[in-house]
C-alpha cells in the first residue's frame, strides 16, 4: 500500500521503524514540534488527520465584495464603450465619485485580468526613466499640432489643435479639409482673443508653423510674424523627435480613441460637432491623472496666467528685384506674397530692398538712390510707397 501523503512517511518511520522524534526531525528536516503535532493528529483521525491542509485563511475580512467586483467590470465596459480612458486609475476615480470605496489600483488590475478584460502588451519603457517637463503656469507654453481623422466615406480630415502645457486645457480643436499657414494665423488670433497671449509656443517644424527653420525663401511665415509682433517666444522640437511635444501627441491618442467610439461623421460640420462635444468633456468632465485628478479647466483657472516677455527678434534680409510694368516689386513677407508700390516711372529699374522687421527700404541698385519705403501691413497685399513725389529718373545720354 502506498501513500501520496508525504506526512505519512514521517509517521511510518516513527511508528513502524522505531525512529525517535529527534532522529525524524533531522532526517526529514522538520521541527520536533511539527512532528509531535502530526503524531497527535494521526492518533485521533488516522491517515486522514495528517493530510496536507491549506494555509489560506478561513476568513478574509478584506476580500472585495462581489458587488464591487461587478461594479468594476461594469465601469470598465461603460468607459470603453464611450471611448474614454478605462484603466485601473480611471475606474478607481469613478468608484470614488459614485460614493464607493475604491480598492488599490493593483487590486482593480487583478480583477480585470481575472475577467479577461486586459489585453497583454509588450513590456514598455518604465515611466521612471522618462524626464518630465511641464510649464509652471497657465499660458506659459502652448503646444500646437495637426492630426488626422477620417470621415465615414474614408476621406481624411486635418484637425488643428492647441493645448496649454501646464493644465492640458484644450484651447482650440477645429477640423479643416486641409490646414494652411493662414489657417494657423487665424486660429492663434482667435485663441489669444479668448484666452490672452501666451509666453511661448511649442510646435514641430512643419511649414505652417515655421518657414525659417525649414530654410524656405521669403523669411518668416505668418505664424512666426504674429508671435514676433506680440513678443511670444517660439520653440520647436527636434526633427523626428515627437517626444518633445509629448503632451499633445498623447492627447491625440485620447482624441482618436473617443472619436472611434462615436458614429462615423459623414461631413466636416458633423465631425466638428463631435469635436465640440469632446472638447467640453475633455476640459470640464474628464479627470486628468497628471493633474491630481483635477480637470484641465480646474487646473487652468487655479493659478494666474503667464504673459509674454520682451523679445529681441528682428527679420533682417535683403532682396534684389526689378520694377515691373505696373510700378511694383514683390516681397514674400509673413508667408504671403506682397506687392511693394515703387512707381510706374521706375519701370525696369533694378532694385535692392533691405528689410528690417516690418520696415522695407528700396533703392536703385545702380545709383543707390532711395526710391521707396514701406511699413509692411500684414493685413494688406499691396503696400503703398511712403515716399511721395519721387522725381522721374533721368534718361541716359546717347
Amino acid at each position: 500500500m502506498s501513500y501520496d501523503n508525504p506526512n505519512m512517511a514521517i509517521i511510518k518511520a516513527i511508528t513502524e521503524q522505531h525512529m525517535s522524534v529527534t532522529e525524524a526531525s533531522r532526517h526529514f528536516n522538520r521541527s520536533r514540534q511539527w512532528i509531535y503535532t502530526l503524531l497527535k493528529r494521526y492518533n485521533v483521525a488516522g491517515p486522514e488527520g495528517v493530510e496536507p491542509q491549506s494555509t489560506a485563511p478561513k476568513n478574509r475580512p478584506n476580500k472585495i465584495p462581489d458587488t464591487v467586483v461587478k461594479e468594476i467590470v461594469a465601469i470598465r465596459r461603460e468607459l470603453a464603450s464611450k471611448g474614454a480612458d478605462n484603466g485601473p486609475d480611471s475606474i478607481a476615480w469613478v468608484l470614488t465619485q459614485r460614493g464607493l470605496h475604491a480598492p488599490a489600483e493593483s487590486t482593480i488590475r487583478r480583477i480585470l485580468r481575472t475577467h479577461g478584460l486586459i489585453t497583454p502588451q509588450p513590456r514598455k519603457r518604465p515611466k521612471s526613466s522618462l524626464h518630465r517637463f511641464q510649464a509652471m503656469l497657465p499660458n506659459e507654453c502652448w503646444q500646437a499640432d495637426v492630426t488626422y481623422l477620417r470621415l465615414a466615406d474614408g476621406s481624411d480630415v486635418e484637425v488643428l489643435d492647441f493645448l496649454d502645457d501646464h493644465s492640458r486645457f484644450l484651447l482650440y480643436l477645429v477640423a479643416y479639409p486641409r490646414v494652411y499657414g493662414p489657417t494657423v494665423v487665424r486660429a492663434i488670433e482667435q485663441i489669444t482673443a479668448d484666452y490672452g497671449l501666451p509666453q511661448s509656443t511649442l510646435t514641430d517644424n512643419g511649414l505652417i508653423f515655421t518657414a525659417c527653420l525649414a530654410g524656405v525663401k521669403g523669411g518668416k511665415n505668418g505664424f512666426e510674424k504674429y508671435l514676433e509682433a506680440h513678443s511670444i517666444k517660439q520653440k520647436n522640437g527636434r526633427i523626428a523627435h515627437p517626444q518633445t511635444q509629448g503632451k499633445i501627441e498623447r492627447f491625440h491618442q485620447t482624441l482618436k480613441k473617443w472619436i472611434k467610439a462615436q458614429q462615423p461623421a459623414e461631413t466636416i460640420p458633423e465631425l466638428q460637432q463631435q469635436l465640440n462635444e469632446f472638447r467640453t468633456w475633455y476640459n470640464h468632465d474628464r479627470p486628468h491623472r497628471a493633474l491630481g485628478r483635477n480637470t484641465p479647466h480646474q487646473a487652468y483657472t487655479a493659478l494666474p496666467k503667464s504673459s509674454p516677455q520682451p523679445l529681441v527678434t528682428e527679420d533682417h534680409r535683403v532682396r534684389n528685384d526689378r520694377v515691373d510694368a505696373a510700378g511694383r516689386i514683390t516681397l514674400r513677407f509673413a508667408g504671403e506674397m506682397r506687392y511693394l508700390g515703387i512707381g510706374r516711372r521706375h519701370k525696369g529699374t533694378p532694385t535692392l530692398t533691405v528689410i528690417a522687421g516690418r520696415r522695407a527700404t528700396t533703392s536703385n541698385a545702380e545709383t543707390g538712390e532711395i526710391i521707396a519705403e514701406h511699413d509692411i501691413d500684414i493685413g494688406r497685399r499691396y503696400q503703398p510707397n511712403l515716399i511721395k513725389n519721387t522725381s522721374r529718373p533721368h534718361k541716359k545720354a546717347p
